[in-house]
């Protein structure tokens, strides 16, 4: 059963059960060819299953990949599907907060966005202790 399809989004991105290897990346049924092209640049496996019926494609990460760093990859990827038009749903816990992060600041820079390269400011100096 293709998930996307079920909740009407484009993408779907979970640890499916019994493969706790890879992250699936799964696309509506007869999804263009665009966002599967998108799916592949990012670095992902695109894997299919030829049915009487349908044909289902998914991308999965990469074999070897630690689990962060298939979250890292998988978080990364979720802007350029955003700014090409596609939703995207990912289960909370493959999330990656500081890629998706850094993949909004490389976004803003490369727009030339005021802020996207100024480094946060230094911490607040401790007053200077009285010596005894």
């Amino acid at each position: 059963m293709n998930l996307a399809d079920e909740n009407n989004k484009d993408v779907e991105i979970y640890r499916k059960a019994g493969h706790p290897d890879r992250l699936h990346i799964v696309s509506r049924t007869g999804a263009p060819e665009e966002l599967l092209g998108l799916l592949d640049a990012a670095g992902l496996e695109r894997r299919r299953e030829e049915t009487d019926g349908p044909v289902y494609t998914w991308h999965e990460t990469p074999e070897g990949l630690s689990q962060k760093a298939q979250r890292q990859l998988v978080s990364r990827e979720i802007l350029p599907l955003l700014l090409a038009g596609y939703d995207v749903n990912i289960d909370p816990d493959e999330f990656d907060v500081t890629a998706w992060a850094q993949a909004m600041q490389a976004h803003r820079a490369a727009w030339g966005w005021p802020g996207a390269h100024q480094p946060p400011p230094p911490p607040a100096a401790d007053p200077p202790r009285p010596r005894r």
